[in-house]
């Protein structure tokens, strides 16, 4: 087994530039994962672990083998200090290689599936928090719409709590995805405050695709266009909005709830 000691260890430096640049992301083709919960949840779903550093003081041994890393490395308290993305942590990183899925490859298990589409979020943690709601409501997938960060970002799969490995994620374009919902016959609703109608007079019975936008400018025209039916949460206090990943959670369950949770 290896043992790093000294911050200027390649790996670290690497792993620092995994976690602040989506770029070195998506070109090296790697994304850190921190926490226990979070790295047993990544194994479970057959992401290939690269690397796992761990503290011996918190972690032991036995239970880093499980993760068939192709390298394992104990490092010091103060290196984990250096390159843990949360304040509490549990003394366990890796790195790991990332995997995608696309529009072609998307299949689902249920008849009628229920979908959240992300258009052009820019928050991680908005990102991760409506991720976290499609695990909780286990809906069928999460599609990122012109997204303004990667799903690996390191504070989506922490606000997701791991839920970036059990949810089917896909990123595409708005044109794309909107051609893959019609091809597929999944009803689009918008949800947007222009002619739109309240969200608990729609039926999401069959299958359904809800899309959301961001905070700022909410929906871009092409999905008001193509939609079904635009879709509002009322709001009955003087703010006349309120978080997108509430929002979401709100429209996820009352579709679940018409399905009676199925």
């Amino acid at each position: 087994m290896k043992q790093i000691q000294s911050l200027q260890n390649p790996l670290i430096k690497n792993i620092l530039k995994l976690q602040e640049k989506s770029r070195e992301r998506k070109k090296q083709q790697l994304f850190i994962i921190e926490g226990k919960r979070e790295v047993e949840l990544a194994f479970k779903s057959d992401f290939e672990i690269e690397s796992l550093l761990f503290i011996s003081k918190k972690i032991e041994y036995h239970y880093i083998k499980q993760f068939n890393a192709k390298e394992v490395i104990e490092i010091t308290p103060e290196i984990y200090q250096k390159i843990a993305y949360r304040e509490s942590t549990e003394g366990i990183i890796a790195v790991a290689k990332s995997k995608y899925i696309n529009l072609k490859s998307l299949t689902f298990k249920n008849k009628y599936p229920l979908i959240l589409v992300l258009e052009g979020i820019e928050k991680p943690g908005n990102i991760g928090a409506m991720i976290r709601s499609a695990d909780a409501a286990n809906i069928d997938a999460v599609i990122l719409a012109d997204p303004k960060t990667d799903h690996f970002n390191p504070n989506v799969i922490r606000s997701s709590v791991g839920g970036v490995f059990t949810k089917k994620i896909v990123i595409s374009s708005s044109e794309e995805i909107i051609a893959f919902l019609r091809q597929k016959n999944i009803k689009m609703y918008a949800a947007t405050l222009q002619n739109s109608n309240k969200y608990t007079d729609e039926d999401y019975t069959e299958a359904s695709a809800i899309i959301v936008g961001t905070e700022a400018n909410g929906l871009t025209q092409i999905w008001r266009n193509h939609s079904i039916k635009n879709i509002n949460i009322p709001m009955q206090g003087e703010i006349d909005s309120m978080n997108v990943s509430v929002a979401a959670a709100i429209l996820l369950f009352e579709a679940k709830r018409q399905r009676n949770f199925k």
